[in-house]
């Protein structure tokens, strides 16, 4: 007997419905998987078996054959395990068929018949409502996330014995439900660090809040001790609440990959990654035989912070180069070509030399000119033309160390951020620009002009600085978010002078 169960398979950051046709046919005792599944779907066949028969279902012995439909794309996963076991009830009249129908089923199953979390709960419950799928049987700690999704039942089950009773009308389930509220969660600032920790380094405050205003990417440079670390820990606490589009955006990838708590349905809080300097361009970018999202994709509508840059092998921080310019990233492998989302803000840090006291007056360096360019070049010139902003990050005085004065909370900077992103969200309507930072060439044409005197400015930094085309477009649009906090539509002077005292390794150790 034949029985068709609908399930659900993730390609990217989204799901695709899968069709599960399981046939309990006579011949030798015999249990196959088809429809190119990998090594854990393969494995089914005995979580499956087990599950059924301590769970007190009767398990033909004949042979069955499960297939994975459609064919012809590669699936991963445990999430199968379920769906496979009710088709193999279904086929064998311990099933009741008709509650199969309209309805998705995913679930891993251990030997003693309960049932485990899967991955990427969100957005299948999507694809169920795209689909006009009504209801969605999932582990209980995936319903939290599945139920945002409005227009469709989701059902948490804990054991194969439960949703065998729910379908056969033996056990009432209550439908989860979740108001989707943003705004009702706990605050965005408290989940993070707050600026009125700093002591000092008003500049480099500044600098962030230019940065977050405007989506700018920034690297900090400094002596070890600066505050570069706590600094960029506390760049999340003042950049704007994530919208919803944004939450739900955040969500789906935390979902795929596994991390998202279940007692967290929805992300509130923009992402904050910070990888170590040894981790490899498929951990950064992404990869795998069906590529899996890096820590760019992780870090998207977030920060992605690299600390000790020029300690990160070059061909890691290269790849870089695209998914900067593109917010998104394409992985090409043989199994599938996926493109994952990748907006994020970048935020490195780096010492001033291999010592890290160069520049600094209160410890002498003892690395040559040739040890200090060396290190600094560790950095690829199309690279640094990505950041926005360079900032340098002096070692506090104790007089600010130990001075009583603190300065402005997040809370308050926060505030200004969101109030100069609102002006670029009214500029930018109706476009796919969401931020100063992804200006083109023709926004910046259209939106950063400049009068003469911002002009002479300019045409002299230009000349004295070397700097390139893409340079020049960096300080126009760095201008442009220093006028949106001043609440100016124009750019004046004043906000092209600043936007230039952003490019400190211009200025200094990229000088030739």
């Amino acid at each position: 007997m034949l029985a068709t169960v609908l399930s659900s398979a993730l390609l990217g950051i989204d799901a695709y419905i899968v069709k599960v046709e399981v046939d309990v046919a006579g011949g030798l005792p015999s249990f196959s998987t088809v429809g190119l599944p990998d090594s854990a779907i393969k494995e089914s066949r005995d979580r499956v078996t087990a599950a059924i028969k301590n769970s007190g279902f009767y398990f033909p012995q004949t042979r069955i054959t499960a297939n994975l439909a459609p064919a012809d794309i590669r699936k991963a996963g445990s999430a199968f395990d379920l769906p496979i076991a009710i088709g193999v009830m279904a086929a064998t009249n311990q099933v009741n068929p008709a509650k199969l129908e309209n309805a998705m089923i995913l679930g891993e199953l251990a030997l003693d018949g309960n049932i485990r979390g899967i991955q990427g709960g969100l957005p299948i419950a999507i694809a169920a409502k795209e689909n006009g799928i009504q209801h969605l049987i999932l582990p209980a700690e995936n319903a939290k996330e599945a139920a945002i999704v409005d227009g469709v039942n989701v059902y948490p089950v804990v054991s194969l014995s439960e949703a065998i009773a729910f379908l056969n009308s033996e056990k009432e389930i209550a439908p989860e439900h979740h108001t989707l509220n943003i705004n009702g969660h706990k605050d965005h600032a408290e989940k993070h660090l707050d600026l009125l920790d700093v002591k000092g380094q008003e500049h480099v405050k500044r600098a962030i809040e230019v940065a977050a205003a405007g989506g700018h990417n920034l690297i900090m440079i400094g002596p070890p001790g600066s505050g570069k670390t706590m600094i960029a820990k506390r760049i999340p606490s003042i950049l704007p609440r994530l919208s919803m589009d944004e939450s739900l955006e955040t969500t789906k990838i935390q979902s795929i990959m596994g991390t998202l708590p279940s007692d967290t349905p929805l992300v509130v809080t923009r992402p904050y990654r910070s990888p170590h300097h040894t981790i490899s361009d498929a951990g950064l970018i992404g990869g795998g035989n069906v590529p899996r999202p890096g820590e760019v994709s992780l870090a998207h509508n977030g920060v992605l912070f690299l600390d000790e840059l020029p300690e990160f092998r070059r061909n890691v921080l290269e790849v870089m180069r695209q998914p900067l310019e593109d917010r998104q990233v394409t992985i090409s492998r043989a199994a599938a070509s996926l493109t994952y989302p990748a907006n994020f803000m970048l935020v490195a840090a780096m010492n001033p030399c291999p010592c890290g006291f160069f520049s600094d007056p209160n410890r002498d360096c003892k690395c040559t000119p040739n040890q200090i360019q060396n290190y600094v070049s560790r950095i690829s010139g199309p690279l640094l033309d990505r950041i926005d902003i360079q900032v340098e990050v002096p070692a506090v005085k104790y007089a600010e160390l130990s001075a009583e004065i603190t300065g402005e909370p997040s809370a308050h900077v926060q505030e200004r951020v969101e109030a100069a992103r609102q002006i670029q969200q009214q500029r930018f309507a109706n476009t796919t620009i969401h931020a100063n930072a992804t200006m083109e060439s023709k926004q910046i044409r259209e939106y950063c002009k400049i009068d003469d005197q911002a002009q002479d400015l300019l045409r002299v930094a230009i000349n004295q600085l070397g700097l390139s085309a893409r340079a020049y477009d960096r300080i126009l649009k760095v201008a442009r978010t220093i006028a949106d906090l001043d609440r100016n539509p124009n750019i004046e002077a004043v906000h092209v002078s600043e936007a230039i005292q952003y490019r400190s390794l211009d200025r200094s150790f990229w000088k030739k």
